[in-house]
Order: structure tokens, then sequence, then C-alpha cells
């Protein structure tokens, strides 16, 4: 079976979005995935400045086949989440944008970068990592 690393993207104010969505994930019965991503109780340490934080945001990225983008309307105007965007699209990663649970608007930013959209349940988000990230 495939390992896929992934870099979840998300506002840290949002954190419990980033929880569940590695719960829906690790849920899934024939699905296994590496997560890269920055969890507030697994920060980067040791970059000071804001180009430092860049480049450890790149590490992170290098490796994965596919960055997930938490839709919701914040990520239109979160620095870090645009930052992700704009990394993952010069590496030429896929984005993949999860619409929030009940949410009927999703960023532009986010819907413009994507790859793909999928829903908020585990179905759909594991069928656009496979299909976009197809060999």
């Amino acid at each position: 079976m495939q390992t896929y690393h992934l870099f979840i993207s998300h506002s840290w104010n949002y954190s419990d979005a980033h929880d569940k969505l590695v719960s829906l994930l690790t849920a899934h019965p024939t699905f296994t995935f590496k997560n890269f991503s920055v969890p507030p109780h697994n920060p980067i340490v040791g970059a000071r400045t804001d180009k430092q934080l860049t480049e450890a945001i790149e590490n992170k990225i290098r490796p994965c086949s596919a960055v997930l983008i938490m839709a919701g309307m914040y990520a239109s105007y979160s620095k870090w989440i645009n930052k992700e965007i704009e990394i993952a699209q010069r590496m030429g990663k896929v984005i993949i944008a999860i619409k929030p649970f009940g949410a009927e608007r999703i960023s532009a930013v986010v819907r413009n970068a994507a790859h793909a959209e999928c829903a908020w349940n585990t179905a759909s988000i594991v069928s656009a990592i496979r299909a976009q990230t197809a060999v």
C-alpha cells in the first residue's frame, strides 16, 4: 500500500480542524499517509525570521505528494496559508482544497490555486488525493 506524504495547510486559530482532518484520514482502512504539517503542538523551532520560516516550510513541503488546504474563508486572509500556496505552486505540488464541513463558500484564493476540491468527508478527501497524485 502506498504511503502518501501530505502537508496539511491550516490556520493555527483553527487547529481543531487540522486534528479532525488527520482523524478522518487515519480512519480510512486502506489509506496510509505521513503528515508533514506544522501543528501548534509541534511548531518549527529556530526560525527567527520570515525568511527562515519560509525555508523551513519549503523543507516540509518538498517531500510531499500533495498539499491539502482547508478552504475556509479565513484562508484568504492568512499570510502563511498564502505563502504555503505560493511555495507549493513554485515546487509544482498538487494542491487539494477541502471544503469545511457545512460551508457554502470557500476561499477564492484557495479555489483558484487548487487542482481539485473535495468535500469534508474521508472518502472524498482520499479519492481526491489518489486521483491527483496517481503516477
